[in-house]
């Protein structure tokens, strides 16, 4: 399992923040997942990034799921 660091979270965040150009995201450690943060916008929950360590080949995966009802 690869845990997220402290450093991560807030370079993530500072991606997302350059990226869709909106300081409103936050990231959340989770309690039981280490290889994870929640994401939110403006304070709602959108997603979760999951940390992949494969051999030393570091990414990250932003999961999003979108419901039929919110479209």
């Amino acid at each position: 399992m690869s845990v997220i660091s402290a450093e991560e979270v807030s370079r993530l965040q500072g991606y997302l923040e350059a990226k869709f150009k909106n300081t409103g995201f936050a990231l959340k450690m989770r309690e039981k997942a280490k290889d994870s943060v929640e994401v939110l916008l403006n304070g709602e929950f959108i997603g979760v990034i999951y940390k992949d360590d494969e051999e030393n080949d570091i990414s990250f995966d932003f999961n999003m799921a979108i419901l039929e009802e919110d479209l």
